[in-house]
């Protein structure tokens, strides 16, 4: 679990999350985290952004599990503060999900929220 020092607001990772992310860096060489952000757009507002990097920036919260890395920025983490990442495979199919206590809406896709 990471915790911004300035607003102790956490975001944490569950086993599942942990165990797939560790699974995708492993097969791709010189990929160290997933980078999850925040960015205006999307059908509610708000949308993440899923990305997978080589290293770290100054401004970044790490979130790390059983040996996978969330990296969130500064910014995203304003908007994220109390979200759980999750890793979802059911009928649906397979993805990642955030659960995201300051979200008043979110759409069907699961990628988009409003605050």
């Amino acid at each position: 679990m990471g915790a911004d020092a300035k607003t102790g607001m956490k975001v944490e990772m569950t086993e599942a999350a942990a165990k797939r992310i560790s699974s995708i860096l492993s097969k791709e060489a010189g990929k160290t985290a997933l980078r999850v952000s925040v960015e205006g757009g999307g059908c509610s507002g708000f949308s993440y952004k899923f990305d997978l990097v080589e290293g770290r920036n100054d401004d970044d919260v790490a979130i790390e599990k059983n040996g996978a890395t969330v990296l969130i920025d500064d910014l995203s983490l304003i908007y994220m503060g109390g979200a759980v990442i999750d890793f979802v495979d059911d009928l649906m199919g397979q993805s990642f999900q955030i659960r995201n206590p300051n979200a008043v809406a979110s759409c069907g896709c699961g990628t988009s929220f409003s605050i």
